[in-house]
């Protein structure tokens, strides 16, 4: 499975978010609640859904703003409106912080899990539509 490069925007437990743009964080704003997730981009992706880079979590131990990691999808938090999420996680996608992540979406966005297949093939399809 190929590995992808992510960047985190967002700290797990944190409540200032930065955004990746023209290649750097900028800070975006305070939010209301913290991140329950690490919560980045994979820099170089597009998604159609929101016109912007893939959207990426990272489960387990807060990783600090600005950190990069590189790996292959663990999962795919999949959403009827197609901003889906791609999952990293060292162990299995499972307990506490994968119940967070669904748990932060609320029920009318039908968060559900895929797998690690299904992650990859996403992102395939992504990268061959995409011009250039």
């Amino acid at each position: 499975m190929r590995a992808w490069r992510g960047v985190v925007e967002w700290t797990a437990g944190q409540r200032e978010r930065f955004v990746w743009r023209d290649g750097h964080l900028e800070p975006l704003r305070v939010e209301a609640r913290p991140a329950p997730v690490n919560y980045g981009c994979l820099p170089g992706t597009l998604n159609p859904a929101d016109g912007a880079e893939v959207d990426a979590v990272w489960l387990g131990e807060p990783l600090a703003v600005g950190t990069v990691r590189e790996g292959a999808p663990a999962a795919l938090l999949h959403l009827h409106d197609g901003d889906h999420k791609v999952i990293f996680s060292v162990g299995p996608v499972q307990g506490a912080a994968l119940q967070g992540l669904l748990a932060w979406f609320p029920p009318e966005r039908g968060a559900t899990v895929q797998d690690a297949h299904a992650a990859q093939a996403w992102l395939d399809e992504l990268a061959a539509a995409r011009p250039g």
